[in-house]
């Protein structure tokens, strides 16, 4: 790789390939802006062209870009890039601002009609290398690896943080097992390219490509000694020779198009700081401003915003002597902020002072409050001070001293007023606060308006985080907790170390701010048909979900000791085995020697298939394709053991004592409600929703989890298969709800349905095929997914799941009828009225139209399970509370709860469980069942 010259450092950047890479940047979790706009790409290219210019320092820069107008190669082959889809809706939005990004940055565009932006770059950079230049083609583009030589490298940006990647003629080569970089093209001749719908030769792959030119150096070398060739592959070459010299042709960029520009011409501009900013603003890239302009930069909503001057030299963007005696015109937010909003925040230090507020507070039905804590552990925090708000713009922060029992004394005085049933209580992220004080012997009850469930009822799919929220509903910028502590965590100060009116004016601040954000969400409920959820699922669970927490599980140290050292004698005996199969050892833990293994050494594949490869060029050696490969190969199976075993160890057994809080000797996980926009519960610190079940020795990890004394006995009730429940409900089919009302297994009824066999024919084998189809319909599995895991052709796949669609008709009917609906209002809705929306489901591009249409199908199925057991537990918390029991809810898991049971109180306890449970949503047209156990550990109970 050289080193950085003074020579000409020429960046060229292939346009459409790096904007649709930023586009998918974030998977299925885009960056929007306040007004819903996808700003994703704009985003991901801002980050990728800031880093290129701060970290490579390019002299010359360019953005290469295709243009609408038909190139040569359609002309000779009608279906070049014709299996695109359309460009998704929101990408396309994203493009005219694309354009205005590039410009801000000052970055000379090149197009030219009748050439692909590969043949620009391939022929300038030809060109500019010639002249001494040294040239980068920026892309993620595996055709560019035919350009590379002496002075031309391909440039790959980091992606999700795995580096650069910058190669060179060497690079190319080994990747492509060839002898030099030119090869790429008959490699691409070859084997075609899927992605531009270049057909290739039927039957040869990359490996059988790289084998063949070997030999015979190129395609006209193959074709012309095709009478040495052998068996199938001869007679593949001879049938389509014609097309190989196509698709080589299809394949190779153009070196030569008529265009003029000069090196000069793309010298490196600054940037322009007035568009920048405005872009910025507009879009709010808050962290971008902030890197570019400073810590004062504020973004916005880009309306109202004003011009001012401000002196040069204060953004350093490398200014010319032309230009640094110029002042800069930028663009502001229009955002408030506690510097230009008028406010009363009141510090309140003494007893008058807080006998004053409690006075205020005691005739309030309503108010807002918030903590300011040493540490974000409710378990372990302590309470530095307690903010309130009663009426937008005015708040008080009460201090509490270092000294614990002080401040106990403070808390006391304001216990009344926190626990009064009657007031309602106004936060943001609640829990959070309603847990510290229980962790301090006060618990808060009420009403609960919690601005942040709120908002993921209002906006499921956008950020909840109090600082968004103000900036998007209220033109405000709240002041930032970095500003208090310092950005590095390393070196941030504790919240008892920041100045007293700094701290008071923060606190007061959030409190303020939220109770304006209560008042902007509530009619924002009712119009989006969320008040029923709202009011009468999520907030009333808050409370129930930090007893829970509180409550904790007792876990066996001991117990997960021994297990550890069952699972290293596992671990060692797998390892051994595999290494005998392998005829070597080698590193298990490496995807390449081990893909090196199985598909080079030992050649395992599914017959008709051919190993896949990831973007690195490595074996792909996930879970998905071992699986697949699984039933055919011993040594597979070995490798998915020991991954399980491995993965057990480390993130469970061995993991788990480290949790366990001394002063109770439990561990107490949290749980979370807004995650997921279905509704389900997660759990984290630890994540105790992922413990396998499925496995022998997964199951075993429960065995840790016991009792406190033998005065008590854990229950486990779980629903039994809930989500098949719901779509037999919903879709009213007479065969899925017959089955479950005679108490059939349903999985053999189906397989039966599905085989034509009767129900006492149906096989092991038959049953776990209909069983993955049964919970595959629900997230719209397809043939391909099917056969994937069940590790059957792709055919017979196909027609499981069309027997299923004819035996169960009202399943297929529900799936249409759903979608159909989701086209028409946007948005889909659990049994509760729990809404989804779809901003997606009636794309142009049948890719990205298909993924909302399976999120359609699956989200009213498992959302109305969410709802289900979340009713459940509070209905079951109340009732306990009821009957004053003092046995206590301990775990939710997926379908499952857990409880930790009195002795004496098992009878009751059940049947309270039982009803509540069966219960929760009466008015669903199917039986409901519990599976009950107990037992001293979770294992036993489950």
């Amino acid at each position: 790789m050289p080193a950085t010259t003074d020579l000409p450092q020429v960046y060229l950047l292939d346009a459409m390939g790096l904007i649709f890479r930023a586009h998918y940047a974030f998977g299925n979790k885009p960056i929007f802006t306040s007004s819903g706009f996808n700003s994703t790409a704009l985003y991901v290219l801002t980050n990728t062209l800031l880093d290129l210019i701060d970290k490579r320092k390019p002299t010359h820069l360019a953005m290469v870009y295709d243009t609408e107008a038909p190139t040569q190669r359609h002309e000779e082959y009608e279906d070049y890039k014709g299996q695109r889809e359309e460009m998704p809706e929101d990408l396309a939005a994203a493009l005219p601002h694309v354009r205005r990004l590039v410009e801000a940055f000052r970055i000379p565009t090149l197009e030219l009609d009748g050439y692909e932006a590969d043949d620009l770059v391939g022929t300038l950079a030809k060109r500019y290398a010639a002249e001494g230049a040294t040239v980068y083609m920026v892309t993620q583009d595996k055709d560019f690896g035919q350009l590379v030589q002496e002075g031309i490298y391909i440039y790959k940006p980091s992606r999700m943080g795995d580096g650069v990647d910058i190669l060179d003629a060497e690079a190319v080569t080994k990747k492509w097992d060839i002898a030099r970089p030119e090869q790429v093209i008959d490699v691409l001749g070859l084997m075609g390219d899927a992605s531009d719908n270049i057909p290739g030769v039927p039957g040869v792959g990359q490996k059988t490509a790289a084998k063949l030119l070997k030999e015979y150096d190129s395609v006209e070398g193959i074709l012309d000694n095709l009478d040495k060739l052998k068996g199938k592959l001869k007679e593949r070459m001879e049938e389509n020779q014609d097309l190989a010299r196509l698709s080589k042709k299809l394949a190779t960029i153009d070196v030569a198009v008529p265009i003029d520009t000069k090196l000069e011409e793309l010298v490196r501009q600054e940037m322009d700081a007035e568009a920048m900013q405005a872009l910025c603003v507009e879009f709010e890239f808050n962290a971008i401003g902030r890197r570019l302009f400073g810590e004062g930069f504020k973004a916005g909503r880009g309306q109202g915003a004003v011009k001012k001057k401000v002196p040069a030299g204060e953004f350093d963007f490398g200014e010319t002597e032309e230009t640094a005696s110029e002042p800069v015109a930028v663009v502001e937010a229009d955002l408030k902020t506690i510097e230009n909003t008028k406010h009363t925040y009141t510090a309140v230090t003494d007893a008058a002072g807080r006998k004053k507020l409690l006075t205020a507070l005691n005739k309030a039905k309503s108010f807002c409050f918030d903590l300011e804590t040493t540490s974000l552990d409710p378990k372990t925090c302590e309470i530095v001070g307690l903010a309130f708000a009663l009426k937008k713009n005015e708040a008080f922060f009460v201090t509490f001293p270092e000294d614990q029992k002080e401040a106990a004394a403070i808390l006391e005085e304001f216990r009344p007023v926190l626990e009064d049933a009657k007031k309602e209580k106004v936060g943001h992220n609640l829990k959070f606060d309603v847990s510290v004080l229980r962790w301090h012997g006060v618990i808060v009850v009420g009403p609960l308006f919690d601005t942040m469930l709120a908002h993921a009822l209002v906006e499921p799919d956008q950020r909840h985080h109090m600082d968004y929220l103000a900036e998007s509903l209220l033109g405000y910028t709240p002041v930032s907790i970095t500003s208090l502590i310092g950005e590095k965590k390393s070196e941030q100060l504790s919240m008892r170390e920041v100045p007293l009116e700094q701290l008071s004016d923060y606190a007061a601040e959030d409190a303020d701010v939220t109770l304006q954000l209560r008042a902007k969400l509530e009619p924002l409920l009712k119009e989006r048909g969320a008040e029923h959820v709202f009011y009468q699922i999520e907030c009333p669970l808050l409370p129930v979900l930090v007893e829970m927490e509180y409550a904790g599980v007792k876990v066996d140290a001991g117990v997960l000791a021994e297990f550890s050292k069952q699972l290293e004698k596992e671990i060692a005996r797998l390892e051994a085995a595999i290494y005998d199969i392998a005829g070597t050892e080698f590193n298990l833990n490496s995807p390449k020697q081990l893909g090196e293994i199985l598909f080079d050494k030992l050649q395992i594949s599914i017959a008709g298939t051919k190993p896949k490869k990831t973007k690195t060029g490595q074996y792909s050696t996930n879970e998905q394709t071992l699986t697949a490969l699984a039933p055919h190969a011993e040594i597979v199976q070995h490798i998915l053991d020991y991954r399980e075993v491995s993965k057990l160890k480390s993130t469970y057994v061995d993991a788990l004592p480290s949790v366990i809080l001394e002063k109770s000797g439990r561990i107490h996980t949290t749980y979370h409600q807004v995650i997921t926009a279905t509704g389900r519960l997660n759990s984290t610190d630890p994540n105790l929703q992922n413990i396998p079940i499925r496995t022998e020795l997964g199951r075993e990890i429960r065995k840790a989890f016991v009792t406190p004394d033998s005065k008590h006995e854990l229950l486990s009730a779980d629903y039994s298969q809930i989500e098949l429940r719901v779509i037999a409900a919903l879709s009213g089919d007479e065969g899925m709800l017959e089955a479950f009302r005679a108490g059939t297994d349903i999985h053999a009824t189906t397989a039966a349905k599905v085989y034509g066999v009767g129900l006492e024919e149906v096989t092991g084998e038959m049953r776990r095929k209909a069983k993955m189809v049964n919970f595959g319909i629900i997230y719209g599995i397809s043939a391909f997914g099917l056969a994937q895991r069940l590790g059957i052709p792709r055919q017979e796949a196909g027609q499981i799941i069309d027997a299923y669609l004819q035996q169960y008709p009202k399943v297929a009917n529900y799936m249409n009828e759903t979608i159909e609906a989701a086209q028409k209002q946007g948005y889909v809705e659990t049994v509760t009225g729990r809404r989804r929306y779809l901003r997606d489901i009636n794309s142009r591009n049948q890719s990205v139209r298909s993924g909302a249409e399976r999120t359609a199908i699956n989200t009213p199925i498992q959302g109305s399970s969410a709802d289900m057991i979340k009713i459940a537990m509070i209905d079951i918390a109340a009732a306990f509370e009821k009957e004053g029991l003092q046995s206590r809810m301990i775990l939710q898991v997926h379908d499952e709860l857990v409880f930790e049971v009195l002795k004496p109180e098992k009878e009751a306890v059940m049947a309270i469980v039982e009803e509540k449970m069966k219960n929760a949503l009466p008015d669903l047209s199917v039986p409901i069942e519990v599976e009950m156990g107990a037992g001293t550990n979770w294992l036993q109970a489950h």
